[in-house]
């Protein structure tokens, strides 16, 4: 919400990407930004994916800087979470006058067994 008052919408999503990096490092936060994941299809790597964000090791942040957010993102979003078994995610749009987010929860997500 911070990144959003000071700056509005209107920019590119990496313009917002690099603000909300600042603010949860700011925050003292621990996160990696682009965080690239396998992806992985009956066992067998497929390929990988950069999630925008992955905060404190379990919240996956997908970021957009779109007028609207659609079904399509939802479900992009939901699916990372499955992919990477992570048990919450929050889809943040920026490109709207007023912030807008999701918080997300994975339907299918199974804690480690350690």
């Amino acid at each position: 919400m911070e990144v959003h008052k000071i700056l509005g919408n209107g920019f590119q999503e990496v313009i917002y990407q690099r603000a909300l990096g600042k603010e949860l490092s700011f925050r003292g936060l621990n996160f990696a930004r682009e965080f690239e994941m396998s992806i992985y299809y009956k066992g067998e790597k497929i390929g990988t994916r950069r999630v925008d964000f992955l905060v404190e090791n379990v919240i996956s942040v997908e970021l957009k800087a779109i007028t609207k957010l659609e079904e399509v993102h939802l479900a992009q979003a939901i699916n990372y979470l499955e992919a990477y078994n992570l048990e919450i995610g929050l889809l943040i749009n920026f490109g709207t006058k007023s912030l807008e987010f999701k918080r997300l929860i994975n339907p299918k997500f199974k804690e480690s067994e350690l």
